[in-house]
């Protein structure tokens, strides 16, 4: 065990209720660390005591690299000190510093706390005190990118099950879910509903709920104050979509974990790792493979898939690395859209009936030409005589082929809108349809469109990550989350 004699203290770098952080050094290793120190006069007025050995008990079993590691604690007559991994500084500090951050950087932490809350969760542990004050930046160098790592377990509780209820008030007040303020009763779910915040503070500078008083938050937490988007907001439907799950003030309404694990804007399946890339490669060197033998369909689409795990790489490296990595995914992007290109010029001139929908813009110039060029596949075409009174089908695979239409003429955004307005018709009603004919027909129809659009959200992802400027393509969103 750790004697505090052994570290000298330097600078304080944060304060709490009942604790300072200074920054220290080991006098035998030379490690710097951040010692947090806690008065022992304090325990005998409050129930922290039970907090700090819970702190304690959890940091010590736990080993991920987007939470803070404990080294060691010790004690003496007049303090109890935790020495642990040192960051610079917290978000919190981070978003004040800068007003607001950009969506790509908030999606890259917003991933890691993902990460560090699946872990927690394997683990069968809820934070329950999840706010930017507990989320620290560091990076190896100054040269490397920023990472976030989670802190303060004095609030997190042991779940004997998935989701057990608790009743104790905990956490702060400005990021805390409703049912525990209003209720206090309340589950691992408040954590959710604490993201919400914290990805709301990110974007746009300030928790939803701000207030100069504690009796104001509680006001506009117990009267179900609306929760509103600056009208000027510019964030992408993803962020959005995720933004308004999180903040529901009903649990039962809210997103569940496996969804927001799952959701398109935190994208954990794609997340920069050593695994990741390695996939991408492999994928990569396939898609060479196809090309080489002229199966360009095939070749285009893996290009695309390969791009959705070699992209997300690009943002976590800094400098030389990362601006290889940026040519390296415009020469694949570049090629996906040659490829693309000759398909639709072999499909126009050939008039074959399965033609994919473009990623380039043709010098098509109207709707007619659009629609020569976009002759129904058989299989749609047999699909869409198969609607007969079904006005529900028929409505899902028009969208889907006005999708086509977009991806044509290099509207993009559009047209995956329009696959996924689709999709989300169709996929409910395959699982419905009981003619076994038609069903096949709707499944092949489902899969292709699928693949359109894992294809054109990679083109999308690729385009927006290699541009230099940080902004993102958006429009402007105002919304109310009930």
């Amino acid at each position: 065990m750790a004697n505090i004699k052994d570290y000298e203290l330097l600078q304080q770098i944060g304060s709490g209720t009942y604790s300072v952080v200074h920054k220290g050094i080991n006098k035998k290793t030379r490690q710097l660390c951040a010692i947090k120190i806690m008065e022992r006069r304090k325990f005998s007025k409050t129930n922290y005591i039970d907090n700090l050995i819970q702190e304690i008990s959890f940091h010590k079993k736990l080993d991920h690299r987007y939470i803070v590691k404990m080294y060691d604690f010790c004690w003496d007559a007049s303090n109890i000190y935790i020495i642990m991994e040192l960051c610079e500084f917290s978000l919190a500090s981070f978003i004040k510093k800068r007003s607001r951050l950009s969506e790509n950087t908030v999606r890259i932490f917003i991933r890691q706390l993902a990460e560090a809350l699946k872990y927690l969760r394997e683990n069968e542990i809820s934070h329950f005190d999840l706010k930017p004050q507990n989320l620290l930046l560091t990076r190896n160098n100054p040269n490397s990118v920023y990472v976030l790592k989670l802190c303060d377990f004095g609030f997190a509780q042991h779940l004997s099950n998935d989701e057990e209820e608790s009743s104790m008030l905990k956490g702060s007040y400005l990021y805390m879910a409703p049912e525990i303020a209003i209720y206090r009763k309340y589950d691992a779910r408040a954590d959710l509903y604490s993201i919400g915040v914290i990805l709301y503070e990110c974007l746009f500078g300030n928790a939803p709920y701000s207030s100069k008083t504690i009796d104001e938050i509680l006001e506009k937490i117990k009267s179900r104050q609306k929760i509103e988007l600056p009208s000027n907001a510019k964030i992408s439907n993803e962020c959005e979509d995720l933004l308004t799950r999180l903040l529901h003030h009903d649990p039962d309404k809210r997103i569940s974990f496996q969804e927001f694990f799952n959701h398109d804007f935190v994208d954990m399946k794609h997340a920069p790792s050593d695994e990741n890339m390695e996939k991408a490669i492999e994928i990569f060197q396939n898609a060479v493979e196809e090309d080489t033998k002229q199966n360009y369909s095939e070749a285009y689409h893996l290009y695309c898939e390969g791009l959705t795990y070699f992209v997300p790489s690009i943002n976590a490296e800094v400098g030389a690395k990362k601006a290889a990595l940026r040519e390296k995914a415009a020469n694949y992007l570049k090629r996906a859209e040659e490829i693309k290109q000759f398909i639709i010029c072999s499909s126009s001139t050939q008039n074959v009936n399965v033609v994919e929908p473009a990623v380039l813009k043709t010098q098509s110039s109207s709707t007619q030409s659009v629609q020569n060029a976009l002759e129904p596949s058989a299989n749609y075409k047999a699909l869409y005589e198969k609607c007969y009174s079904n006005d529900h089908l028929k409505n899902g695979l028009e969208i889907g082929k006005s999708g086509e239409y977009y991806a044509y003429e290099h509207k993009l955004e559009n047209a995956l809108e329009n696959f996924k307005r689709a999709l989300t018709i169709l996929v409910p009603l395959l699982n419905k349809e009981a003619d076994p004919e038609r069903k096949k027909l709707l499944h092949k129809q489902i899969l292709e469109w699928m693949k359109e659009a894992e294809s054109i959200k990679s083109i999308l992802e690729t385009q927006k990550n290699i541009e230099l400027s940080s902004s993102d393509t958006s429009t402007n969103s105002h919304c109310v989350i009930s």
